[in-house]
């Protein structure tokens, strides 16, 4: 519609300044101001007006400009944006594997292992080889193969993975430079501004997508833990993920990751990670790191209900309610309180927690970032320090004899070991960091992030404790463990 009402004003333009110098009726003089006053609007401030710092956004006016194409874009950021091929090979197990019968009547045969293989999209974001993808596209492979745009093929190694950002670092073994694509800064989106999607959906070769900034800072669920996206409607599809979101810079403003979709193909609601936390994770995997570690706050934090807002006298429902603050944390020594609202960090505004996450992981450790919090009505700016989160004694046990957790390895839990194994560290607790393959913590079900609360009637806070009744000579087990926030009790003979 909007376009149509341009070339009717246009039309309108050209038949009334037909070469004709007759002076106007008194209708046509009020039309003509209004179609000069529509001409400026669309045209923008000229050149001899005094211009803003930042460049005017404005529809396309003449035929040229509607002419304009995406080509110098795609043909400068495309040769960096690789297809990942990840493999891995499946124990085929048989229909009588494990038939007392069966096994001990006939000697059966081992089967093949099965290859299961994923195809997704990735970013040279160095040109020493450095991609970074997603993580669901490598998961548990075994081997990581990329493909370039001009036909070159390589071997990865996995740098660095990251399951609750959904993200992974992969380096290229192969000599370079590489072509690479800029970083662009993800926080100088606004809505309605042009993006192009870059990837290979279903395995057809590489293809771009255009669309628009349809949403900032959306917090769909199921994707990872990480919330603050970038929505777009630039069609995304499987195989697009991991691929390149760019703006009209040519730089990287995002990591395409997720759709929402009943059908599998893109209804115009694609979710892109935002380059800012992609970079930090990149720098991350560069220094050396496993997993990108986030920084520690030390407290725990709530939505804002509109019934909350109404009691605290807020405006509108925004910010992050401080629920707890542990005692020694960087929390505790910037003020924070229980029931303080965080609404801003470095004077951008924090609408959820999930935002308040995100400004707070993309700071560097050492830094000091201002928080703006609410407190009885009045706004107050506190100092926090961005710091590692503790990593305890870091002392791992391995669980022996013949109970139902031989083969487990256990460890205190900290706050840095939350954060690797994604669970919530509250307390004095025990939790599983690893599990030996066919062992009998394995086929029982045991999982590495489950927290062990309780062992045949035991409380369990200390790894050595934990290992001394864990190998017990008992035939009867009961314990308690948590898993995902839900407590999980067993009685079994073992």
């Amino acid at each position: 519609m909007l376009i149509r009402f341009v070339r009717g004003a246009l039309c309108g333009l050209a038949i009334l300044g037909g070469g004709s110098s007759a002076v106007a009726p008194a209708g046509a003089q009020e039309s003509i101001i209004n179609r000069n006053f529509l001409q400026d609007f669309l045209r923008g401030p000229r050149d001899d007006e005094e211009q803003s710092a930042s460049p005017e956004r404005r529809v396309p006016f003449s035929s040229e400009e509607i002419q304009l194409s995406f080509a110098p874009l795609v043909r400068e950021t495309a040769p960096a944006v690789v297809n990942v091929y990840a493999s891995s090979r499946v124990r085929s197990r048989s229909p009588f594997s494990g038939d007392p019968f069966f096994e001990r009547f006939f000697d059966l045969p081992q089967m093949p292992p099965r290859l299961q293989s994923s195809l997704g999209s990735g970013v040279l974001v160095d040109p020493s080889g450095i991609i970074v993808t997603n993580h669901h596209v490598i998961r548990s492979a075994d081997e990581v193969k990329i493909a370039l745009s001009d036909g070159r093929e390589f071997s990865s190694k996995v740098l660095l993975q990251d399951e609750g950002l959904d993200l992974a670092v992969l380096k290229i073994e192969g000599t370079g430079p590489f072509p690479a694509a800029r970083f662009g800064d993800s926080e100088s989106l606004e809505v309605g501004d042009l993006v192009l999607a870059i990837g290979n959906p279903f395995g057809v070769g590489q293809t771009t997508t255009s669309g628009i900034v349809s949403a900032l800072a959306r917090t769909p669920g199921g994707i990872s833990d990480f919330g603050f996206f970038i929505q777009t409607d630039a069609a995304i599809n499987p195989g697009n993920s991991g691929g390149a979101l760019i703006d009209m810079n040519g730089e990287v403003v995002g990591i395409n990751t997720a759709i929402y979709s009943r059908s599998g193909g893109s209804n115009g609601i694609g979710f892109a990670i935002p380059a800012n936390i992609v970079q930090a994770v990149v720098e991350a995997a560069k220094a050396g790191a496993e997993y990108f570690q986030r920084p520690y706050v030390g407290a725990s934090f709530d939505r804002v209900t509109p019934n909350i807002a109404e009691a605290l006298g807020m405006e509108r429902p925004m910010g992050a309610l401080v629920t707890d603050v542990a005692a020694g944390s960087p929390a505790e020594e910037a003020g924070l309180r229980s029931a303080d609202v965080v609404v801003a960090v470095d004077g951008r505004p924090v609408e959820t927690p999930e935002a308040l996450e995100y400004r707070i992981a993309t700071r560097n450790i050492g830094e000091i970032a201002e928080i703006e919090v609410l407190r009885n009505d009045e706004r107050q700016r506190l100092k926090l320090a961005i710091q590692r989160a503790p990593e305890g004694d870091g002392r791992k046990v391995e669980v022996g004899g013949r109970g139902p957790f031989a083969g487990a390895h256990v460890a205190a839990l900290s706050p840095a070991l939350a954060q690797r194994l994604r669970v919530s560290a509250e307390g004095e607790s025990i939790v599983i960091v690893d599990v030996e393959r066919n062992s009998p913590a394995a086929r029982i079900g045991l999982r590495p992030g489950d927290i062990v609360r309780e062992l045949n009637g035991e409380e369990m806070t200390s790894v050595d404790r934990m290992k001394e009744v864990a190998e017990s000579d008992t035939r009867w087990w009961r314990f308690t463990i948590e898993r995902d926030g839900r407590i999980i009790r067993q009685t079994m003979r073992f």
